[in-house]
């Protein structure tokens, strides 16, 4: 059996050496074809094997910007050699792994040559290749080519991953959502095209058009056909620049660096140095082993004491103009149908949560900022001590942390994780994170109950839901999905100063979701809420409340609520919630029939009503916990692929609400709520 080798690296980290100790004298030089590039082939016999190398001119990239790389390039996408080894200088990792972690995406089998590890050593870099290789997915062997150590391991590794013996599966570098959606957009364009699909790896073609690569860019518009590939590469471009404020090639090569940083932050331990870039600096307070976690708990309390109290101003004047416009209508439209529709039941249930919308823009904003700064990447970083222990990882915290904004998206973001196991038990307790619709009923009851302490009861709500689904995860890791799990590397981009553009943008892109819903879902479940109360009509009026078809149907629903504290209103509301948990503010104004349309009068009418402040808590932990709205379900079965998992979440979540609810209740009383 013949393999072929194709030996490439970045200059100077020992490719040739360690192509002369293999091959020796069994060399043949000569050039490229069309070129003058020096080629040099060798050859030798291993365990019964021919195995010939290829040594490929030294690169830093493969992206084609000079003679050489196209060289390296095309003779690993077109030769198509048995095996890929990437010779490494382990003392400069981080500069060497920006070409590694662009082999990876080509898809070929690959090996890692820690070459120079004597070298590394010498300057206080210890590096654990056990946990490299299982990191990025491909073999990892340390040599010192001067000397000749390591060469037959290398050998033994070639020969078994030709066989087949050897796995050589590189993990997929994920590239943020905004990315990622254009390279899947790229990708069903190119498989439609067999010329491209069976030429290139579709999603490195994808990434390699992002990155505005010359001769790839040449030889896709030299196909006949490929027309609708080039008009989305046009699109992604342009939505790449307007969203990020930069260009995708920058956004490509600082993610593929973030990956590089958060890798070698796993497996490297080196001895301080003088030489410190300011990220580096910030890093260690910020992921500080002691100081980390409560930097990351202030900043978290920060962002929620700043949506409550800056939000107090912009929610007051949409309150007046919502009641302004209600008591226009009032005025003039006489008593009738269509004037209870109006003021009763649009303005009352769309008004009633329009007026929580700056505390969701403030939220977003400072989600954005996370994000944007580089923060975000951090945060997990902190938690994966934590998340390690109850059976999840660090990188499974960004999801959870999404679920802030929107469960949905945060659910299909688990697509991320390398694992089915991790992306089902992220998923399973994805929806105990608090999303932006459950803020306007936090901020409705705890503003109502809790006046001046707002933003430390919404603050601890929102950690209760972080710290329940760490210990379900820890659950649900022992008892549903036993599977080993896997190390995973986390990006750690360099920060930066978000611009304005970015923030607004990202904060505009997710509170359109929250406006759109109050357009449709929340407008139609705010009219039909009305008419449930508005008949039977008694003598062409409406009925008492309790009267209603929705008052028939609380009655119904107040033996399962009532052990909780609620009256039938809270749990008709609760019931409305499964469609859009905005909903649930909207059907309180409804059910409480409040007439001036602000969420002063709600509070008002809940206290009136005689609820207690152990009610409220009871209340806000069940809209925390219980089930997810439908969009989140059917997310959880798409993402999945079984009906059990949905089934399951609605199950567990019922209960765990009630349970949860019925004990903070009564403790409440005991303790004289």
């Amino acid at each position: 059996m013949e393999i072929t080798v194709a030996l490439t690296g970045n200059p100077n980290a020992g490719k040739t050496t360690i192509f002369n100790a293999l091959t020796g004298a069994r060399q043949k030089v000569g050039n490229w074809p069309g070129v003058t590039v020096e080629k040099k082939e060798g050859s030798l016999v291993y365990r019964g094997h021919t195995i010939r190398i290829v040594d490929l001119p030294g690169i830093y990239s493969l992206t084609a910007y000079s003679i050489e790389e196209i060289i390296a390039r095309d003779f690993i996408l077109e030769d198509r050699p048995d095996v890929v080894v990437d010779v490494i200088d382990a003392s400069n990792l981080e500069r060497n792994l920006y070409l590694a972690v662009q082999l990876m995406e080509l898809g070929r089998p690959l090996i890692f040559a820690l070459n120079m590890i004597d070298v590394a050593k010498a300057r206080g870099i210890i590096i654990d290749t056990e946990l490299l290789s299982r990191l990025l997915g491909v073999p990892v062997v340390t040599t010192v080519g001067t000397k000749g150590l390591g060469l037959d391991e290398l050998l033994e590794t070639i020969v078994a991953v030709a066989e087949g013996r050897l796995k050589s599966r590189p993990v997929s570098i994920n590239y943020g959502p905004e990315v990622e959606r254009e390279i899947r957009a790229l990708v069903e364009e190119i498989e439609k095209i067999p010329a491209l699909r069976e030429k290139y790896p579709p999603r490195w073609l994808a990434i390699k058009l992002l990155e505005n690569d010359r001769e790839i860019l040449k030889k896709v518009s030299s196909i006949p056909g490929t027309e609708k590939v080039l008009e989305q590469l046009k699109r992604s471009e342009t939505r790449l620049r307007e969203l990020l404020d930069d260009t995708p090639e920058a956004i490509i090569a600082e993610a593929r660096y973030g990956f590089i940083a958060g890798a070698l932050r796993e497996v490297v331990r080196v001895s301080p140095i003088d030489r410190r870039t300011l990220s580096d600096r910030i890093d260690d307070i910020v992921t500080h082993r002691f100081l980390g976690f409560p930097i990351f708990i202030l900043a978290m309390y920060a962002l929620f004491y700043l949506t409550f109290t800056l939000a107090a101003y912009p929610v007051a004047a949409i309150e007046y103009g919502v009641d302004l416009l209600a008591r226009v209508l009032s005025a003039r439209l006489p008593d009738g149908l269509l004037k209870e529709l109006l003021i009763d039941g649009i303005i009352g249930g769309v008004g009633g949560v329009l007026v929580f919308l700056p505390n969701i823009l403030l939220l977003f904003l400072g989600i954005s900022i996370f994000e944007d700064t580089g923060y975000l990447a951090r945060a997990a970083f902190i938690m994966d001590r934590v998340m390690h222990f109850l059976g999840l990882h660090g990188k499974s915290f960004i999801p959870l942390l999404m679920g802030f904004g929107c469960n949905v998206p945060a659910i299909m973001a688990t697509r991320t994780l390398e694992t089915k196991r991790d992306r089902i038990l992220t998923i399973l307790i994805n929806p105990l994170m608090s999303c932006s619709a459950r803020l306007p009923v936090y901020v409705l009851f705890a503003g109502a109950f809790f006046p001046g302490q707002e933003s430390r009861v919404i603050f601890g709500i929102y950690a209760l839901g972080i710290i329940l689904a760490m210990l379900l995860g820890k659950l649900f890791s022992r008892v549903l999905i036993k599977e080993e799990d896997t190390p995973f590397v986390l990006e750690l981009p360099p920060y930066r100063m978000p611009t304005l553009r970015s923030l607004l943008l990202h904060m505009w892109e997710k509170t359109k979701v929250y406006l759109q819903k109050m357009g449709g879902v929340i407008l139609i479940c705010s009219v039909i809420l009305w008419a449930l109360t508005a008949f039977p009509r008694v003598n062409g009026q409406a009925p008492p409340i309790e009267e209603s078809y929705i008052g028939r149907l609380g009655q119904a629903l107040a033996p399962v609520v009532e052990p909780l504290g609620f009256d039938w209103r809270l749990g008709v509301s609760l019931a409305t919630g499964f469609v859009a948990k905005e909903v649930v503010v909207s059907s309180l104004g409804v059910l409480y029939q409040v007439k001036d349309d602000d969420v002063h009068s709600l509070r008002e009418r809940l206290r009136e009503a005689g609820l207690s402040r152990s009610t409220a808590l009871a209340f806000m932990v069940f809209v925390l916990v219980y089930i997810p709205c439908i969009a989140t379900v059917l997310a959880i079965w798409r993402e999945t692929g079984a009906l059990k998992w949905p089934a399951f979440c609605i199950a567990y979540e019922l209960i765990l609400a009630w349970v949860l609810a019925f004990i903070i209740y009564r403790l409440g009383l005991l303790l004289g709520f």
